[in-house]
């Protein structure tokens, strides 16, 4: 199934999505790296990746929503999309309240911030799987002539007929 918010061809949630998954996941590898090396730089630096990475996600939602309210009524993809949705809010709040409880002095992090920032990547492992099952198992988010020979999405050129309507060939 198309996405219904593209550019270029390509689903835009699907190239937004990697900058907070990305920035938000580095936020707990910093945390981690200030806890080992006792520095309080790298505390900070976490402190400014999670509020890039809630950003980033604020961005990426809405085109997410797009395409999910275009998933057929009922269906397992539907579902799915839902409980990602509903995931992915999750993880964005876990982050906030993290970030929120650095807010006052980044470089002296309470327990309880780590506690829901390490919360929040767990959550986004979760829900990056049930993105990668949406998009890889369901075909949500992907062009409906998709296969090995498919021309480039910048191409004037059409798709064959046939080729709109072969299935990829998976070993």
């Amino acid at each position: 199934m198309q996405g219904k918010a593209t550019f270029l061809g390509h689903p835009i949630h699907q190239m937004l999505v990697v900058f907070p998954l990305g920035l938000l996941g580095a936020s707990v590898a910093f945390d981690w790296l200030s806890m080992a090396m006792s520095s309080a730089q790298f505390a900070v630096v976490a402190h400014y990746l999670i509020a890039a990475g809630l950003i980033g996600g604020l961005v990426a939602a809405p085109f997410g929503l797009i395409d999910w309210m275009s998933i057929p009524k009922g269906s397992r993809a539907q579902r799915l999309g839902l409980m990602h949705a509903v995931g992915n809010v999750v993880v964005l709040l876990l982050f906030l309240g993290s970030w929120v409880l650095r807010e006052p002095d980044p470089t002296a992090v309470p327990w309880q911030a780590y506690a829901l920032a390490w919360g929040g990547a767990l959550v986004s492992l979760m829900t990056a799987w049930m993105g990668g099952e949406l998009v890889d198992r369901l075909g949500i988010g992907v062009s409906e002539g998709a296969n090995a020979n498919a021309p480039s999405s910048l191409s004037t050129r059409q798709m064959p007929a046939s080729a709109r309507t072969q299935p990829i060939n998976r070993p």
